[in-house]
């Protein structure tokens, strides 16, 4: 996206490598249990003596990563199961294909953070870890009125030389208002103390920052990354969404392949029992101190006992468990009103017969103009094809849920018609769309109006349930390196608690 300290022709441009092979591991049959190989030659049993039985809630990258830094630093043997209510495993991460041909794209988490060139990046230290090869994504145009504007000059061409001193008056005082360090610690209890109120939105900030014919810009700017209106979230979350389009604070790389990888991995070298299809609807502390998880397998009720239970459920998704004990149900109740403001995304995916558009534009991502500012990205750059192109349109805010009710072909129409001129024409190339719907996906206030200590966000009812815990990209800042952040701490505590006793 469009900086204003970037050269006139700087572009981020990923290099191109062949498309590998994956490993399919995100569905199974109705209640099947998918143990691997290593727990099973470990002959882990819950009678077994020594055993650190853990149950963990949601087969997302939450709960995925969570077992698989759980067996890094846990150093007693482990029975780890994790509770899957869907068919498929992996969450927000999804990189399915296309049906008239093998292309694969994103269907939800469309790119991870890279925070290396600011301090240690644990999540791409995982991801490299396990081997899978990164592909750099980044853009600089910002599409308005089918015109591609890409530096400063275009901006002074098409709105003149005082929005393009607006607009570097607005992102140097940006930039003394959130250092790269700041923007690192943002989240952890080590952040900054923020100078403005948390009852002041981001709209009031940008009203107040006096930037007149340069805020609608900036709002289309930073529209698809906040998921929300300006006025809906508050002004650090603003501003971060804002700066992270500068190189200095954070870059943007996807996962050679499909992001999907990285779930299959995981799924790979988990020693944990899998229980697809299999919703957790309640949840017990019992007298022994024991946790009590109450399920459904086959549509028939179960319950097992675990030493501890994780809960790595989207925010949407907490109000499907209830808690018979008072103290604890208060708690989480608490936890979940705290944190309860829902974002949305919606994307269109659209396959076409070549990448036309890239004799006029050669970025992976561009924002448009339109539904309010959204994200196009070029698909084709994370996994390269010979002969096919695809385009992806990630709608964020009010205009994922105005959009979300039309059918479809609808929407596919209407990202058709979105396009651009300027880049080609897209009807004549067009062969397949696909539509993918994430209402209440993600947060537009990341830990809160004001966000609680670290061990109150993870561990809400600590006196008599300190053994149930709580790991989500909300408690952060919505990402996938947010919720690595929360399973790491969460893995920690428990390895810490397990060490001492």
């Amino acid at each position: 996206m469009l900086v204003p300290n970037l050269s006139h022709t700087e572009r981020l441009m990923p290099t191109t490598r062949p498309n590998p092979t994956t490993v399919n591991t995100s569905a199974a049959l109705p209640g099947q249990r998918l143990p691997l190989a290593a727990a099973q030659s470990r002959g882990c049993s819950s009678a077994s003596p020594g055993i650190c039985r853990v149950a963990i809630v949601g087969g997302g990258p939450g709960g995925l990563m969570t077992a698989y830094l759980l067996q890094k630093k846990v150093n007693r043997r482990l029975e780890v199961v994790i509770f899957e209510a869907s068919a498929r495993l992996g969450g927000k991460i999804r990189s399915p294909r296309f049906s008239i041909e093998s292309v694969a794209y994103e269907a939800g988490a469309a790119e991870f953070y890279d925070y290396s060139p600011v301090d240690e990046d644990p999540l791409k230290a995982l991801i490299q870890e396990l081997g899978l090869p990164l592909v750099p994504l980044g853009g600089n145009t910002l599409c308005v009125d089918n015109r591609l504007i890409t530096n400063l000059d275009d901006v002074e061409q098409y709105y003149g030389a005082k929005t393009r001193a607006t607009w570097q008056r607005f992102h140097q005082q940006a930039r003394g208002t959130m250092t790269p360090a700041d923007f690192y610690r943002s989240g952890s209890d080590e952040a900054w103390s923020w100078p403005d109120p948390p009852t002041k939105s981001f709209a009031d900030f940008l009203g107040e920052s006096q930037i007149n014919e340069l805020q609608p810009l900036l709002e289309w700017q930073v529209h698809s990354d906040l998921a929300t209106e300006p006025a809906n979230t508050n002004v650090e979350y603003g501003l971060q969404n804002y700066l992270m389009n500068d190189p200095a604070y954070m870059q943007l790389y996807g996962i050679e392949g499909g992001n999907e990888r990285l779930i299959d991995e995981l799924v790979q070298r988990c020693s944990a029992e899998f229980r697809l299809q299999q919703p957790v609807k309640q949840i017990r502390r019992l007298a022994s101190g024991e946790v009590q998880v109450d399920f459904l397998a086959d549509g028939a009720p179960h319950s097992q006992t675990f030493d501890a239970v994780i809960v790595a459920l989207p925010h949407d998704a907490l109000p499907n468990l209830s808690f018979p004990d008072t103290q604890l149900a208060a708690a989480m109740q608490r936890h979940f009103d705290h944190h309860h403001h829902p974002a949305h995304y919606l994307r269109m995916t659209l396959l076409f017969r070549s990448p036309f558009w890239r004799a006029a534009w050669q970025e992976s991502f561009c924002m448009l103009d339109h539904f309010s500012g959204c994200c196009l990205y070029d698909e084709s750059w994370r996994t390269p094809e010979p002969d096919w192109g695809v385009l992806g349109w990630l709608l964020g805010g009010q205009a994922a849920v105005d959009f979300a009710d039309r059918t479809d072909d609808e929407l596919i129409e209407l990202a058709l018609d979105s396009l651009p001129p300027v880049m080609g024409n897209g009807r004549s190339h067009f062969l397949e769309g696909r539509v993918h719907r994430w209402l209440h996906a993600v947060n537009a206030l990341p830990g809160g109006r004001t966000p609680l200590p670290i061990q109150q966000r993870h561990c809400p009812e600590p006196t008599c349930h300190d053994n149930l815990w709580i790991v989500g990209d909300y408690l952060y800042d919505s990402t996938i390196n947010g919720v690595f952040d929360s399973a790491d701490y969460v893995t920690d505590a428990i390895a810490a608690s397990v060490h001492s006793t």
